[in-house]
């Protein structure tokens, strides 16, 4: 998933960049909005993240924008305003989402999942697999392929993050729901599951984790 985040905080812009990088994400922070509109090419993202306050061109403004290029991206804004007129001007733009400082970045990461993924069904891998996001299903060839729970929690996470790594932490905190395990557990569920496909879908970044 690749996120365009502008948030003039550096604290908070460079907190919310490291927690969703280290979550399999590839986020592009920008704490002024004039160099994204010179730099940035907005339908190459799957979400914004607007802080709406910034010093030199406002979140709606920016939103405004971007939009002449791309009405696809979906946009959460970020604010420290808490009354309901910038909450319903957030909406009357067209927002998908709107959260209030402070918050906590796991709810942000939530947010932005149920946003990319509510309306995806089946993620295309290659020209013969796919993954059903809602069923936890692998297809090859329209024939599902018979997984354990690991292993579809396990593709669940590689495809919703899909050409991002996914370190080792994240996969232990989803599959095995923080369980001590080792990084052999991770290596042997991947070699099971490479049994049971006929290509090569995952791989081993080196010391970093799998995508």
């Amino acid at each position: 998933m690749k996120i365009l985040l502008v948030e003039d905080d550096k604290l908070i812009g460079e907190s919310i960049k490291e927690y969703l990088e280290l979550r399999g994400s590839k986020v592009d922070y920008y704490s002024s909005s004039k160099k994204v509109l010179e730099e940035v090419y907005p339908s190459h993202y799957d979400i914004f993240l607007l802080d709406i306050n910034m010093p030199d061109i406002n979140g709606y403004e920016l939103y405004e924008e971007l939009k002449h290029y791309t009405s696809e991206v979906a946009v959460i804004f970020i604010t420290a305003y808490s009354d309901i007129e910038h909450v319903e001007k957030a909406f009357n733009l067209g927002a998908a989402d709107y959260i209030k400082k402070p918050f906590n970045l796991k709810e942000l990461e939530l947010r932005i999942k149920r946003l990319v993924f509510k309306n995806t069904n089946k993620i295309k891998i290659t020209e013969d697999y796919e993954f059903d996001l809602n069923k936890l299903k692998l297809f090859y060839k329209n024939k599902e392929v018979e997984l354990t729970q690991n292993e579809k929690f396990f593709l669940e996470l590689l495809v919703k993050n899909i050409g991002q790594v996914v370190d080792f932490n994240t996969l232990k905190d989803y599959v095995w729901e923080g369980k001590s395990i080792c990084d052999n557990t991770i290596r042997t569920q991947v070699k099971k599951l490479r049994n049971k496909l006929n290509e090569n879908l995952i791989k081993n970044i080196r010391g970093s984790g799998y995508k």
